[in-house]
């Protein structure tokens, strides 16, 4: 794989928090999502969310919604992350392309009393794909002339579904969406990986946990493939984690259940 921008090197501060994070975790010192909270918001402070803010515009926005709850979401991902064994077993180039996915998989979601963000996997994919090439990563001649009129589509790309008062995702955009992303950033590079990996995290059909508007088998068939699936898992395994690291039997009932919904897509995907 090329040579791409890596998350510990433009985000060193970041990256060596969470590992305090971890340890810290591991060693039994975070037992909660307070204790959790309270060491997050400790460290960001208005100088730290500035620093954040220059790599990643829309940070700052993301963690002022209801007191900061996806800000710590965020931050439980990567805790879980960290020492999740299926995020070790992958390559050095897998491991830097899933921390950049953690890092940007809510950085657009808008949370609003009452109401639930269904539509923020595009629109954080959207966003994604105007900031990856300011950290270097590579693109394609067509991005500059793609990129707006892609922006724009992949934001609209929302409809309404029975039963969900709030804005779903529109899969039926999909197939202009992805054609956008490989013309502007090539099939399968990191940069492309990073942006389906978010841009699908609400689409797979979790048996638990399951999204409003999930994919159709014959649209797993047509998008996912043996690149993208180990990503996926590894993001879904890791969003369960950041909702209930601190829960040790709602945990592991995610994960197995996670597990089992991924086996049965690498069975589908081998057929």
């Amino acid at each position: 794989m090329d040579e791409f921008p890596k998350f510990d090197e433009h985000l060193p501060f970041l990256d060596a928090f969470i590992h305090e994070l971890a340890d810290e975790y591991k060693k039994g010192k975070l037992q909660s999502w307070g204790d959790l909270e309270i060491r997050v918001k400790a460290f960001f402070t208005a100088e730290m969310m500035d620093r954040t803010n220059i790599v990643i515009p829309h940070w700052g926005k993301m963690a002022s919604y209801v007191g900061g709850i996806t800000l710590v979401h965020v931050m439980c991902v990567f805790l879980g992350l960290y020492i999740m064994p299926e995020f070790l077993a992958l390559t050095k180039e897998g491991q830097q392309i899933m921390k950049w996915v953690i890092l940007f998989h809510d950085v657009e979601k808008e949370i609003q009393e009452g109401k639930r963000d269904y539509f923020h996997a595009f629109r954080s994919t959207a966003g994604a794909a105007r900031v990856l090439p300011k950290l270097g990563f590579p693109v394609t001649e067509d991005y500059a002339s793609f990129i707006d009129e892609w922006d724009a589509y992949t934001r609209s790309a929302i409809t309404k579904i029975e039963g969900v008062s709030d804005d779903v995702q529109d899969n039926s955009k999909l197939p202009k969406i992805i054609d956008g992303i490989e013309h502007m950033f090539s099939h399968n590079t990191p940069a492309a990986l990073i942006l389906k990996t978010i841009l699908f995290h609400l689409s797979v059909d979790m048996t638990d946990w399951p999204p409003p508007n999930p994919l159709t088998q014959e649209e797993v068939v047509r998008y996912f493939d043996r690149e993208l699936l180990p990503l996926l898992k590894v993001m879904h395994l890791g969003d369960g984690d950041g909702w209930s690291m601190f829960e040790s039997e709602t945990r592991e009932h995610l994960r197995i259940d996670t597990i089992r919904v991924f086996d049965k897509l690498e069975h589908l995907l081998s057929h």
